[in-house]
């Protein structure tokens, strides 16, 4: 198992300068065709349910120790539901982390991530109330200029704290620069202030783990 099928979070656009002087976390945007496996894959064992016990949590808990002492010192310990999914705080290695320091993460604490059954660069499921606060966000950014914004499914990948991130496929010149360029983007994040703030509220591992 690849700690890393892509380090998508480093390569994010966070737009939080976009909305003056507000303390919420920012906006980002995932970059399209990153090749990271869809949120719900079979292919990512974060959304295998199963084995929610005890023993797991402990393994969780010794892979984060480690991932915590090999270069991410913020990294938080992922949550576990009781139905055996896992969500796990994937921004605090892949936003300070680069390629090499990511394959030496790899090296020290593959095994206790197998040993965990987890991918530190996945999740599970946006759950349900998630779903519904990134389509009253995309709803959002259809009102304030962006008429072909998408809605977030339960096939939508997120980064806990951060949210489903800005969706390029609905926003005009995306690509062609930086998005925090682009006024209309940045129109639509400040009208959207609130709802934005509540998504990301919904993405983090504390309420995640109250889903």
């Amino acid at each position: 198992m690849k700690l890393h099928p892509v380090a998508v979070a480093a390569t994010m656009i966070t737009l939080s300068a976009c909305s003056k002087a507000s303390s919420s976390p920012g906006v980002p945007s995932l970059p399209a065709g990153s090749g990271r496996p869809s949120t719900g894959s079979s292919a990512n064992p974060n959304a295998v349910t199963g084995d929610g016990s005890a023993a797991r949590r402990t393994a969780l808990h010794n892979a984060a120790e480690c991932i915590r002492q090999h270069g991410a010192p913020r990294y938080q310990d992922p949550v576990l539901t009781a139905d055996g999914r896992v969500y796990t705080d994937e921004f605090a290695v892949f936003s300070s982390l680069n390629e090499t320091q990511l394959d030496a993460l790899e090296t020290a604490c593959g095994e206790l991530i197998r040993a965990a059954e987890f991918a530190p660069g996945d999740q599970a499921p946006p759950p349900p109330k998630l779903v519904q606060a990134g389509v009253k966000s995309a709803e959002c950014f259809r009102a304030h200029g962006l008429p072909d914004y998408k809605d977030p499914t339960v096939n939508s990948h997120f980064i806990p704290g951060k949210g489903f991130g800005l969706d390029a496929s609905g926003i005009p010149g995306a690509g062609q620069g930086d998005a925090k360029q682009n006024p209309t983007v940045r129109d639509a994040i400040t009208a959207c202030r609130s709802v934005l703030d509540e998504e990301a509220r919904l993405s983090s591992l504390g309420s995640l783990a109250d889903a």
